[in-house]
This record gives structure tokens, sequence and C-alpha cells, in this order.
């Protein structure tokens, strides 16, 4: 019976590209227009078309990382952009439909962060090991969105024109002092206080992050610029020129958006500027896979702009300027995806298959969301007034 469904239900939604399935009894079957050259998958658990039916996302990536779904050649990107196509046209059956808007109606209460929960999320994915990281980032160890601002850069050259981006948006003077909620490794805060003479004050709830970023500080002669604390953005007591968050928002939950931006706004000292950088979507609110949620990223949440602008607006804060990247986080997610696989030997030594698939999968699934699913990137610049900021974008392009 799940055979049939599961056939009928893909039937129905594989309307773009072509799937050959083998189900676990062995039978073959080709779903989707007669053109192109097929995805072939196997799927090798008599559970799995159950399992699939009732939860679709969670069960798929699942299945991959267990090895109970394999993909001729390996064709996992392939396959994924398939579902994405899928589902982003919509024709999937009703009770999938309304898992759908169930998912959506529950984010808030996955996405509900106090502080004790936020240190346990951030502890889930960074707290792996460094060594890690440093097998699929570029040397800076920067784990958000590069800028690639010409073809052809390099991830370390893009990555390096993204600092220099937020740098000029931050209208930074020597002396200023500069709060970076989220700082990952240190490598934003030790470039704004190389380049530009600023004090800079990084907060992070990663201990493995904080010690690298201190290490990384006191080995550059920059200490007395730059200090690093083990410290939730809630609790940060201090008033700062400016304010600059990367690729940290996707982890505040929608519930926190207010008390995120009311915080920002407290923190911050007259004339101040504030930049925030983050994961969005171009398409209205929806709801994270909830295969990321449970393995890769607990309580976060990429939100549409409609979410993120009340919020900004109950803060007092002046909205100076958005800027919405489109084409960059995809080519980000290639060449991790392509140092992860050319660092496979190394990695393997560190964790086992399983865990190998689900950081593919995870790779190859946010790659694909970002060619296929309306996923962009966006730079909020905020203000305390409405000319603390040029009031043209001639100073970003001298």
């Amino acid at each position: 019976m799940w055979n049939r469904l599961l056939l009928a239900a893909l039937h129905r939604a594989i309307r773009a590209g072509r799937l050959a399935v083998t189900l676990p009894d062995g039978t073959l079957h080709q779903i989707g227009p007669d053109i192109g050259t097929p995805v072939y998958v196997t799927l090798s658990d008599p559970a799995s078309p159950r399992k699939i039916l009732l939860n679709p996302e969670m069960a798929i990536g699942e299945a991959y990382m267990d090895g109970t779904l394999t993909i001729a050649d390996d064709d996992l990107a392939g396959f994924v952009a398939l579902l994405i196509q899928s589902a982003v046209r919509g024709d999937l059956p009703v009770p999938l439909q309304m898992l759908r808007q169930l998912r959506k109606g529950w984010k808030r209460t996955a996405q509900f962060n106090p502080l004790m929960q936020s240190r346990k999320n951030v502890a889930h994915h960074y707290e792996l090991s460094d060594e890690f990281y440093r097998l699929f980032m570029e040397e800076d160890m920067q784990y958000t969105c590069a800028y690639f601002r010409e073809p052809g850069m390099t991830l370390q050259a893009a990555q390096a024109a993204k600092m220099d981006h937020i740098a000029a948006k931050l209208l930074l003077k020597p002396g200023m002092r500069v709060l970076d909620i989220g700082c990952g490794w240190g490598g934003l805060a030790i470039r704004l206080a190389q380049r530009h003479g600023v004090r800079v004050t990084g907060v992070t709830l990663s201990q493995s992050q904080l010690a690298t970023a201190a290490a990384r500080a006191e080995r550059l002669g920059l200490a007395h610029l730059v200090e690093f604390r083990l410290q939730d953005y809630r609790e940060v007591p201090d008033q700062f020129d400016r304010v600059v968050s990367v690729g940290m928002m996707e982890h505040v939950g929608a519930p926190q958006f207010d008390s995120y931006f009311a915080k920002v706004s407290n923190i911050l000292a007259p004339n101040g500027v504030a930049l925030i950088h983050f994961i969005g979507r171009s398409s209205g609110p929806n709801a994270l896979s909830p295969w990321f949620q449970k393995y890769i990223f607990p309580g976060g949440y990429a939100p549409a702009y409609s979410e993120v602008m009340p919020s900004v607006e109950k803060s007092g804060l002046v909205m100076a300027d958005l800027e919405v990247w489109r084409g960059h986080y995809e080519q980000t997610l290639l060449h991790w995806r392509q140092r992860f696989e050319a660092n496979l030997p190394e990695i393997r030594a560190m964790f086992d298959a399983r865990f190998i698939r689900m950081w593919r999968y995870y790779l190859v699934s946010a790659e694909m969301s970002f060619r296929g699913m309306h996923q962009v990137l966006f730079q909020l610049q905020l203000s305390k007034t409405p000319l603390d900021v040029p009031v043209t974008r001639q100073y970003l392009y001298p």
C-alpha cells in the first residue's frame, strides 16, 4: 500500500525533470516528463515509502544519511534540484501541503530561543572542531556568504571583499567602539581593528570559537584593540558607536526579533550605525526544513523581509539602506562543497560515514535552495537618525 501511495504522490509532484526510483521491492519506476536524463534513486528500507509520505523532508534526508537512499553516480545535487523544482511548483498532494502549512504555523514555537536554548543550539553546530571547519573554509574561517564582486574571484578574495564592503557601510573612524554580535572565529573583528584602528568587542556562545578568536588576536598583537567574550548579545551592557552582525540573526528566531532589534538600538550610541547581514527569503514567510532543524541549525530560521521590518520599525532605528545579494551564497556554498569533497580523507579520520553524508546533504541542499527557492542575502544598514549615513551609495564605490 505504501509503495502505491508513494508512487501516486511522486507522479503528482515530479513535473519538471525525471526521476527513476527503485522501490524496496525491487521494482523500477520512471516518473516525470519523458525528457532528459533521469536521476536514478534506490530505496532499500521497506519503511522508507511510509516515512517519506508522512514527513518527506525529514525522511529523505535521514535515508540519505543512513545509506538506505542511494543515488546513481552519487548525483545528490541533481536529486535535490529535482525535488526543489517540484516543491517550488507546489504540485504536492493535499496531505503534504497541509503538513507544510502546519510547520509554518508551528515555527514560532520551534524558534523560541531563550538563553539556555541558544547556548545548546550553538554548541550543536559550532563545537564540532576547528580542524574540521578549516578543511572547507578559506584560511580566515569566514562561515558566511562571500561577496563575489568580480567574476572569477577566489573564495579568499571574495570573503575579504565581503568584510571590506561591510566596513565601508559601517563608516568607521579610528578609536570607535564596535560590537560584533556572533563574531565566529574572529576574522571580521580582527580585520576591522587592523585596517581601521577601531576597538572591537566580539561576542559568541561557542567556546571553541572564543578560544580560536582570542588566540588569533593575541598572535597578531591586537589584543589591545580586540576583545572576545563568551556572552549572549542580550547580556551585553556596554554602548557602542557601531554594531555589526554577520550570519547570526538566522539563529535569533522570529519570536525574538523585537527584542533583538530593540537591543541593537539600546546599545547603539547617538549617531551610531548598525549593519545586519543575514540569510532571508524573497518569496514570503516559510519554515525551515525539519531536517535542518534537527541536524544542522536547531532553532534557526531564515526570515522573509516582511517578517523583519515590523521589528525594525518598533526599535526606532532608521532603515538607511537595504542591499539584496543574489547569486553570491550559492557560489560560496559550491566552494565549501568542493573543498569538503577534496578533503574527504582528513574528514573520514574525524567522523563516520553517516556524519559525512549528513554534511554533504546539508551543503548540497543549502546550495540548491539558493539556486531554486528564492533564498537571498540581506544587508540592513540601520542608523539612529536619517542623516547618520550618506544619502547616496557613492561612498561605497569611490
